[in-house]
């Protein structure tokens, strides 16, 4: 019986770390650094963590209890994984707790801010959005690849919409390539 529930969870957290290295993944894609111009920095490393974490949570929260027990899951694990990048860093504990607070509530409200505007399929608002967190900008104007990645936003979660819970309880789901490039 102890057994069972502990190869249950070694199969869940391998699952989880699993998707999280799909996401981390399509984070890093070179043409979101090249073609749509994210600051290749820790920031913008973490904006497209952000982004694409999000857009897994959204998907899996659509997908009933499991979908919802995988999302919280996997929250913690993008959140562990960003505590061991602060502490690779060489920032103490103080600071780490500090950091972690900022990140979460940065994490949370971008994708409050992103869920609301793909649940509208609303482009101009997700990439005002986009402008105002990934590149800085109050305004699309002076962002103007945010259009662009609110696309491949968009794209990415109209994929995922295609993906039931067998095809992420596996670990069988995948972002769309990002701009052409091959996966």
């Amino acid at each position: 019986m102890i057994l069972a529930r502990w190869r249950a969870r070694r199969a869940n957290r391998i699952l989880i770390e699993q998707i999280h290295g799909e996401i981390v993944a399509a984070a890093r894609a070179p043409a979101l650094y090249t073609r749509l111009e994210v600051a290749d920095s820790l920031e913008g490393r973490f904006e497209m963590v952000a982004l694409h974490a999000g857009l897994v949570m959204r998907r899996l929260g659509e997908l009933g209890e499991v979908g919802a027990e995988i999302a919280q899951d996997l929250v913690d694990c993008v959140f562990r994984h960003f505590e061991d990048a602060l502490r690779e860093m060489a920032v103490g504990d103080a600071g780490v707790a500090r950091r972690m607070k900022r990140m979460a509530a940065a994490f949370y409200g971008r994708n409050r801010a992103y869920g609301e505007a793909l649940a509208a399929r609303d482009a101009e608002a997700l990439a005002t959005a986009l402008a105002r967190n990934v590149y800085g900008a109050s305004e699309v104007s002076g962002a103007p690849r945010s259009r662009d990645l609110a696309a491949y936003a968009l794209g990415a979660a109209l994929a995922l919409e295609r993906e039931e819970i067998d095809a992420f309880s596996s670990g069988r789901f995948g972002f769309p390539a990002a701009l052409g490039e091959t996966r």
